[in-house]
């Protein structure tokens, strides 16, 4: 679970899982101070950091001899009924095409993205009068 707390300055958002705290933000266009992440960046990071972690954890488990991996994964909301995640993918130099195309078809099972791909509904547990 997350919990998010405003800050003094304008959007200025912290926010925790109880372990780790960051922070969020939105751009100074749109009145914020750019002193975080902003809401959208941090949907992207979670999709790039699952793909990340799924790539390896295949690669060990299909004993591939992956050194280094990099997902860049950027939300394009232009058509605003569908926003698409499109990313990309680097492995290093040393990684056969056969290997690299199996860590690829891997991705579709990542669970990040298997979330992100259903159908989501929102429901409000509880509203709190204090704080």
């Amino acid at each position: 679970m997350i919990v998010s707390e405003n800050r003094s300055e304008n959007y200025l958002t912290y926010f925790s899982n109880g372990t780790y705290d960051a922070y969020a933000d939105t751009t100074k266009e749109k009145g914020g101070m750019e002193q975080g992440f902003r809401p959208h960046e941090l949907l992207e990071a979670a999709l790039a950091c699952c793909m990340n972690m799924s790539l390896r954890m295949n690669a060990q488990k299909l004993s591939i001899p992956l050194e280094k991996v990099r997902v860049s994964v950027y939300l394009n909301r232009e058509e605003p009924e569908n926003p698409t995640f499109e990313y990309d993918v680097a492995f290093d130099a040393s990684l056969c095409d056969s290997d690299r195309q199996t860590l690829l078809d891997t991705l579709a099972r990542s669970s990040v993205r298997s979330t992100l791909s259903k159908s989501f509904s929102f429901e409000q547990k509880a509203v709190n009068t204090s704080i």
